[in-house]
């Protein structure tokens, strides 16, 4: 029997995940010195994952990256098949079948939930329905949000808080000029939201935004951001935290804040941000649906680095119409696959896929699904390096598959009247939806139903 990852016996790795991730590691393997073909899997007809459904609609120079992802994908070792969702349409053990390793980057496609009375009223969305239903993603289409009170409430202030809080301010006029849905741009046309509060529960030391995105948001006439110096004052532990080496980006961070608490009385905009810090939600509350939510103000405890919010039994009102909930995404679990429902991940040791103390040979994880969703797109690839690394590691000790042929595993799809889209299919639909944007003044219009996507690819 030939070594596996030579030009006598080529290494076949199955990707499921077509986001950053997935071609990222992609491009590691066309990288190494092995003998690879790879194949990646998207449960969608549509690839890209995060930067299609994730991205904002009016962060298009972010999107540029899928042009390399494009690169990647015409190397000739390279096949993409969308609309196959790995563990219904093919299970983990099927796929083992036909690959001698699995490594998988399907993200954090779920949420966190914030375990409060009122959670699930009608006007509470968690940040991947809110964000999938402005960017067209077909679970999400029928959102249908009541945008028509005066006040929304955000909650969590990281960088999806912050492109969250932007969609709801923007002028629409901006918006009709990127790929964003038409119907969330109908709906946001209508949109008579005035005041967006985004609320964290810790101070602003600890904020997870970045001063980019903090400034996009006081950009334009249309929109000031406002916070009040109180909000800013800092307990002694983070006064030092921002002193610390690597504390950069927080200290640009609380300048652009103390920025904001300076202008809030020069201007006065049409529509604002306010920031509160150190705030948890206990309740989210309403008869038939949101009408506002009960935070409890905090207090910070611990070291340095490590502060924990803790109540202090002061309550506080904010009335509102709208609630979303960005307080972080979580994994899903793959039928046939180990899950840590805890943390949200697939369990692995350094990539390693395991199951107890047991490690599971040539199943890896990478990314989100493997660590949690910490990081920007870029910093990805860091971490796909070092699970590339690993399969080589581990390449001479892998047990090849016992059906080496891509022909058969099409077959099986084929049997199973699977409708899967190939990257040709995908440049069809690509194609489409450009034309639909160009006649609008726009990058693309999406297509947000699986139907039509399947119609666009010509199945």
């Amino acid at each position: 029997m030939y070594p596996l990852g030579t030009a006598n016996r080529t290494l076949r790795v199955a990707i499921i995940g077509s986001g950053p991730t997935g071609f990222y590691t992609a491009d590691h393997l066309f990288k190494s010195n092995l003998s690879v073909e790879v194949c990646i899997f998207e449960q969608w007809p549509v690839p890209f994952g995060l930067i299609r459904f994730g991205v904002a609609p009016d962060k298009q120079n972010t999107k540029q990256v899928t042009r390399l992802f494009e690169r990647i994908a015409r190397d000739q070792r390279f096949r993409f098949y969308g609309n196959v969702h790995i563990g219904r349409d093919l299970t983990v053990q099927e796929l083992g079948q036909y690959f001698d390793a699995l490594v998988f980057t399907h993200g954090a496609e779920s949420h966190r939930r914030l375990n409060v009375p009122g959670e699930d009223l009608p006007g509470s969305y968690s940040a991947n329905e809110f964000v999938g239903w402005y960017n067209g993603h077909p679970e999400y289409r029928d959102l249908n949000p009541d945008l028509s009170r005066e006040a929304a409430v955000v909650v969590g202030n990281g960088n999806v808080a912050m492109d969250v809080a932007r969609m709801l301010v923007r002028h629409p006029d901006d918006l009709a000029k990127t790929d964003i849905s038409p119907y969330a741009l109908e709906t946001l046309q209508r949109n008579t939201i005035r005041t967006v509060y985004v609320v964290g529960r810790r101070g602003p030391a600890q904020a997870a935004f970045t001063h980019p995105e903090l400034l996009e948001l006081d950009a334009g006439s249309e929109c000031q951001a406002v916070v009040e110096a109180a909000e800013l004052e800092l307990n002694r532990i983070s006064e030092n935290e921002l002193t610390t080496p690597g504390a950069g980006k927080r200290q640009h961070v609380m300048q652009v804040l103390q920025d904001f608490a300076s202008a809030s009385a020069a201007r006065k905009a049409r529509r604002r941000v306010s920031f509160k810090f150190q705030r948890s939600p206990v309740a989210i509350e309403g008869d038939e649906r949101v009408e506002g939510v009960r935070f409890e103000h905090n207090a910070l405890t611990g070291d340095a680095g490590a502060q924990r919010a803790e109540g202090t039994g002061i309550l506080e009102r904010i009335d509102c119409g709208l609630v979303v909930r960005c307080i972080g995404y979580r994994g899903t679990a793959i039928d046939g696959l180990p899950f840590d429902e805890g943390r949200g991940v697939v369990p692995n040791a350094a990539g390693r896929i395991v199951d107890g103390p047991r490690v599971l040979p040539g199943l890896y994880a990478a990314g989100w699904i493997k660590h949690g969703p910490v990081g920007l797109i870029a910093t990805g690839k860091k971490d796909v390096a070092s699970v590339v690394a690993e399969i080589h590691h581990d390449v001479l000790s892998l047990q090849p598959c016992p059906t080496p042929d891509t022909a058969a595993m099409e077959e099986l799809l084929a049997e199973r009247a699977i409708p899967v889209v190939n990257f040709d299919g995908w440049k069809r639909i690509d194609d489409a939806e450009i034309a639909r944007g160009k006649s609008a003044g726009k990058p693309r219009e999406k297509f947000t139903t699986v139907d039509d996507m399947l119609a666009a690819a010509g199945l």
